[in-house]
């Protein structure tokens, strides 16, 4: 059996020692009667610095024998580890998902999914149910319970309730802001400000009044009695003043002075508007106060920026 080597050893003549031996004893098990002697060529290129010891093996039969042996010592492993297992695995889920989405994702729930995109509202019916068609669905029929079926009625307002907020509010010289879902048509300007004109009306009325509230804990079930004398004793309290309804784009704000009048003519006012918000004119948030909110600019009343107003 003819067997010749060509070799790339280290440099360093104590590695290329332990080499050779290595490949003799590797050599004996394929043929113990060639391992005495072998010619090995050293590559003089220094600047090569070989990982594997690599030899071939040419002998004369039936077969080509091609063997490559690791010249560092230790056994080779798989090749994998317990984190890349793990990544492979997530890349595997996220790919599977994918297919899912692209093959098996119902296309009503694409129709949300891409209409979320424009619609904030319905991005917060939706909220972190986006790529679960069985959440979507639930939340989808939350809605239409609270809403009602038929969706070309009148009712064009907001199932979620809009947030209060106090900032330094003072109910004799303080703004109230209301922030919507949209710039308002004039249509909706004329309503908002029809609500807040008659709240104010009834405020300068003397109608938020604690003093005289002589029916509110009675009883409805037998005729109560009311005494006008003791109402027309009680020390008035009414609204003293407030300003026309700015609007700018979804922000809009207008000036109070509260007066005499009674801090549950607050609770009346947010009574008015969670109706007005469900039904009409969705509404996000209320701020008590404040100086400047979102993008507001002081002094702007250019209709070409999106400024309306309501006179009171």
């Amino acid at each position: 059996m003819n067997i010749s080597i060509k070799a790339y050893c280290y440099i360093n003549p104590t590695k290329t020692v332990t080499h050779h031996l290595f490949l003799r004893q590797n050599l004996s098990l394929l043929n113990p009667s060639s391992s005495s002697s072998y010619p090995i060529l050293r590559n003089g290129n220094k600047r090569k610095k070989a990982v594997h010891l690599c030899f071939w093996v040419a002998a004369e039969g039936e077969s080509n024998l091609t063997t490559n042996i690791a010249s560092t010592g230790y056994v080779k492993g798989s090749g994998t580890t317990a984190r890349g297992r793990r990544l492979l695995r997530i890349r595997e889920e996220k790919t599977k998902r994918e297919y899912d989405h692209l093959h098996n994702y119902p296309a009503w729930a694409k129709v949300l999914e891409n209409a979320c995109k424009d619609d904030t509202e319905l991005r917060a019916v939706l909220g972190d149910s986006i790529g679960n068609p069985e959440l979507m669905r639930k939340r989808v029929e939350e809605r239409v319970r609270k809403k009602g079926r038929d969706f070309s009625k009148s009712k064009t307002g907001s199932v979620l309730a809009f947030k209060v907020s106090f900032r330094d509010f003072n109910p004799l010289d303080s703004y109230i802001w209301f922030e919507l879902y949209g710039s308002p048509s004039n249509q909706e300007v004329d309503l908002l400000g029809s609500v807040i004109q008659a709240w104010y009306v009834m405020g300068r009325l003397g109608a938020f009044n604690s003093s005289n509230l002589q029916l509110a804990n009675s009883s409805m079930e037998c005729n109560p009695l009311y005494d006008a004398d003791q109402g027309f004793k009680v020390m008035p309290s009414s609204f003293h003043d407030i300003s026309d309804i700015e609007f700018q784009d979804s922000w809009g704000r207008f000036w109070v002075d509260l007066g005499t009048s009674d801090f549950f003519s607050i609770d009346v006012l947010l009574n008015c508007l969670t109706v007005l918000s469900s039904d009409y004119l969705g509404i996000q948030q209320i701020v008590f106060g404040g100086r400047r909110m979102g993008d507001w600019e002081e002094g702007m009343t250019n209709p070409e920026y999106g400024y309306k107003y309501f006179k009171i």
